[in-house]
């Protein structure tokens, strides 16, 4: 792929409240994933991977949290000293933020032009997959499309969720509606657009001139080029895909990591990030029983760990047993704790005999820095029913605000 012929925008703005209170002090993108990485840090490597070396990064929602991680797009350069990855702010853009998907591309134009590119990728900033975009592309160029919209076959239950379409036998797509309250479809958009540059910077110029739009892809660009009758087709793809849009999706997908269900790494497919290094001396305690998990090095653990992901920096005290949980970075745990189905945020600390989540209860979640004692440890049901509580005046809600889908 030639260094004009195709760069990427990567929408990373997504506040993720469905995702709180993991995302009160962090962008989505931002959240912790696999016990090594950051969420962002699978389409970034998909692109380098790809050779796909230039790519912005736009920004809003706890936009700091993103730019410490990212930085200069060099961890991601995949040893390739042309590689240009920037951050572009909502709050730099013209007209103080973006406002919706395609507004936040639009916003950008001059600086795409930059690069007079053939080809433009619109990635989402919160999705678990690997994919070699080249192959998107071949798929693109050969149908002579104007938009090409990468899908998965989604469960049923799922559907709701997404923007969802339906395709001929020439994967040329017929109808799409976003997140249908009654999908006649399981097929949904995977937030992963492909326009030739020239064509997709006239609908948004036009889009912006609607006073009417979200100016939103999912929403708006999307089935206007359907009315239109351009020539969109859609890219099937077979592979691992997961949007961990909500806690019990990001909980889903660690455990898709321990079965097996897909696998990072790899000689020809290398994850890429921007791991701080945690202030610990690594232990095992000999006695520890330790099954089907995923443990970082720079850990302390000295309890029992079935079924669960800890990342670095992780303390776990003698006689605790942590079970299908997820602990990320520098969480501090007690001697005699009991944690069941749970997510943890980064640099909670545990005390002593608390017991946290149910073997077989809903999903427990705490933010992070969050304190927790065993006299008071029942206070996480009220954390969880606040959760509740936000997801469904969510659900009321047309879109997300920077939601990619």
């Amino acid at each position: 792929m030639t260094r004009n012929s195709c760069m990427a925008m990567l929408l990373a703005g997504g506040e993720g409240k469905r995702l709180a209170p993991l995302t009160e002090k962090l962008a989505k993108p931002a959240v912790p994933f696999g016990g090594h990485y950051r969420i962002i840090d699978f389409p970034l490597s998909n692109c380098i991977n790809s050779g796909i070396s230039t790519i912005g990064v736009l920004t809003q929602y706890k936009a700091e949290s993103l730019h410490g991680h990212v930085e200069d797009g060099r961890h991601w350069s995949g040893g390739d000293p042309s590689a240009d990855i920037f951050l572009l702010p909502g709050g730099m853009a013209p007209g103080s933020g973006y406002s919706g998907t395609a507004d936040a591309i639009y916003k950008n134009i001059e600086r795409i032009d930059e690069y007079a590119p053939e080809h433009v990728l619109i990635l989402s900033g919160d999705h678990i997959y690997q994919m070699d975009y080249r192959e998107m592309l071949d798929f693109h160029v050969r149908h002579g499309s104007d938009a090409t919209i990468a899908v998965k076959s989604v469960p049923w239950k799922d559907a709701h969720r997404f923007g969802i379409m339906n395709a001929d036998e020439e994967f040329k797509v017929i109808s799409f509606t976003e997140k249908p309250s009654k999908p006649e479809s399981n097929l949904a958009s995977m937030g992963i657009y492909l326009f030739r540059w020239s064509f997709l910077k006239e609908k948004l110029m036009t889009d912006a001139q609607n006073e009417t739009s979200n100016h939103d892809f999912g929403n708006d660009v999307i089935p206007e080029l359907l009315h239109s009758g351009a020539a969109v087709f859609a890219y099937p793809f077979k592979g691992y895909w997961r949007d961990v849009g909500t806690v019990e999706s990001l909980w889903e997908a660690h455990m898709d990591m321990l079965d097996g269900e897909m696998k990072f790494e790899g000689d020809n497919w290398p994850m890429y990030t921007n791991e701080v290094a945690p202030y610990i001396t690594a232990y095992r305690h000999p006695l520890a029983n330790i099954s089907e998990a995923v443990i970082h090095p720079l850990t302390a653990v000295e309890g029992d760990v079935e079924r669960s992901i800890l990342f670095g920096g992780v303390r776990m005290g003698r006689g605790s047993k942590v079970k299908e949980s997820i602990i990320m970075p520098n969480v501090k745990i007690g001697r005699d704790v009991q944690i069941f189905r749970t997510i943890i945020g980064e640099g909670c600390v545990i005390e002593d005999g608390a017991v946290i989540g149910r073997p077989d209860g809903e999903i427990t979640v705490l933010g992070a820095d969050e304190l927790v004692f065993a006299r008071n440890s029942s206070l996480l049901s009220r954390t969880n029913e606040l959760i509740k509580g936000m997801v469904r005046q969510d659900a009321a809600a047309a879109r997300e605000g920077f939601s990619t889908l």
